[in-house]
């Protein structure tokens, strides 16, 4: 495999299929932080390598994978341990963006976003704690998932911060991006992931208004022809605190947990993090749980809020970034400045718990820009469903169109 895009750190680990089933034929990349049998994970750092030790057995995502037909075909680049959302690991380089060379691909699942855009791989899984599959998926063109927190395990995956983590996918395809949903999604007692495809559709003005002009320009008709298919359509403010609020009770939580996750290694092996990286570990020493109180209740608040708005029935539109991927080599105090702003958009589905899918059907000046849809808890699969649907009656006007 000719990886020109520099999406795999370890093209060498590749395991063949223990079953046979809806992944039958696919290939699969994982992000660098899912245990395989034998092998250390990375986790973007090569000081969490030194301090660990081979894995005992595969992560449970690989394993399902494997038992479903699928094989894999090697470790993806990820962001130092996980935390950033643009690509640029100071270790290891930066991954090249197969939809747009000269800006960065996203991060922290860089690797997986580049493979499945690149065609390297047909599937890739990664991590999302605030955006780091959704991101890179709508900066690199193609679908991306992220669940219902708890809906996928997290067992044989290395942390952000649990309090948000998920294992999330991406694929040019929206219908094997669904059918990856069958084989990860956990089944629990009472969920209610009906076959019935939603009704309503939300469509957030607030979002819209923190994208930039051209983006909005790009997705309006796209909501608007999504307006059309369902029964009932409303334009809503989802954040009535503002989306900047609901960015900084993410952050700090976040930052909390990850101190409660990482705290005792870093002062332990004190690694040696690059620019941005260091900067926000220090930032997470500053923070106790006890500072935390209010912002588990309006985090609290805001889950019961979004479940009931969104119920089983109802879709909310988003755009997934703000814009287009940034440029490569911005100055990194501009290039923070970005994410503050973008994670405005990523923390809606964080604080609710809710599954997100983002669609590569925009572009601005040629370069990729997705619009999400976010779901009720639990109802991950009628999304990923909902989305299959839409690809295949798109596909079929496509079709038609040309025939004539």
């Amino acid at each position: 495999m000719n990886d020109r895009w520099h999406a795999y750190i370890r093209q060498d680990i590749k395991l063949e299929p223990t079953g046979s089933g809806l992944l039958d034929g696919i290939a699969f990349a994982a992000k660098d932080v899912f245990a395989v049998k034998g092998y250390i994970q990375g986790a973007g750092s090569p000081d969490w390598s030194r301090t660990h030790t081979a894995a005992a057995g595969h992560a449970h995502a690989i394993e399902r994978l494997l038992a479903s037909g699928a094989r894999l075909n090697g470790m993806t680049h990820t962001d130092e341990m996980m935390y950033s959302l643009n690509g640029e690991n100071y270790n290891y380089g930066t991954p090249i963006n197969p939809k747009a060379e000269q800006r960065i691909p996203g991060g922290s699942s860089s690797g997986s976003a580049v493979a499945a855009a690149a065609g390297l791989a047909d599937l890739a899984i990664g991590t999302d704690t605030g955006g780091s599959v959704r991101i890179p998926s709508s900066y690199c063109g193609v679908y991306g998932f992220r669940p219902t927190h708890g809906r996928v395990s997290m067992d044989g995956v290395v942390p952000l911060a649990p309090i948000f983590d998920t294992v999330g996918w991406m694929s040019s395809s929206a219908k094997l991006a669904a059918h990856a949903g069958e084989v990860l999604l956990e089944q629990t007692a009472g969920q209610r992931d009906e076959l019935s495809l939603p009704r309503r559709l939300l469509v957030a003005e607030d979002t819209l208004r923190a994208a930039d002009q051209p983006t909005q320009a790009a997705l309006m008709p796209l909501i608007d022809e999504l307006a059309a298919s369902f029964g009932q359509t409303e334009r809503i403010t989802i954040a009535e605190e503002g989306l900047e609020a609901w960015m900084r009770i993410f952050k700090l939580l976040q930052g909390v947990d990850i101190w409660q996750t990482h705290g005792l290694w870093i002062e332990q092996a004190r690694p040696r993090f690059g620019p941005g990286i260091a900067e926000r570990f220090a930032w997470t020493r500053t923070i106790a749980d006890a500072d935390c109180v209010r912002e588990r209740e309006a985090m609290a608040d805001i889950r019961a809020r979004l479940a009931a708005l969104l119920g089983d029935d109802t879709l909310l539109a988003i755009p997934t970034a703000t814009g287009p991927a940034p440029l490569r080599n911005t100055p990194l105090a501009q290039m923070e400045q970005l994410r503050i702003r973008t994670q405005q958009l990523s923390c809606i589905a964080g604080l609710g718990g809710l599954p997100q899918i983002t669609l590569p059907w925009a572009n601005v000046g040629g370069c990729p820009v997705g619009l999400s849809l976010i779901a009720g808890p639990g109802q991950d699969l009628k999304l990923l469903r909902w989305a299959a649907e839409w690809e295949a009656q798109e596909r079929s006007a496509v079709d038609a169109t040309t025939e004539l």
